[in-house]
């Protein structure tokens, strides 16, 4: 089931998929759940968003960036 949360002054989808989802590439998703938000780049604060449930891989995920790994 979704959840919500409130904006803090100075929130951005990818900021706020990183805390909440784990990890900043479920930005799409979460910005999929808030349609009426896009052209938001900067929140102020009070905003209620809407967060999706996101399924878990059953993967690990690394914090090593794409361009790092050796695969």
């Amino acid at each position: 089931m979704a959840s919500t949360y409130q904006t803090k002054l100075g929130d951005t989808f990818d900021g706020i998929a990183f805390t909440l989802l784990g990890d900043g590439k479920y930005t799409k998703e979460l910005m999929e759940a808030n349609p009426d938000y896009l052209n938001v780049v900067i929140f102020s604060g009070g905003v209620s968003l809407t967060i999706p449930d996101i399924e878990s891989s059953g993967t690990t995920s690394s914090n090593t960036p794409p361009w790092r790994s050796a695969s």
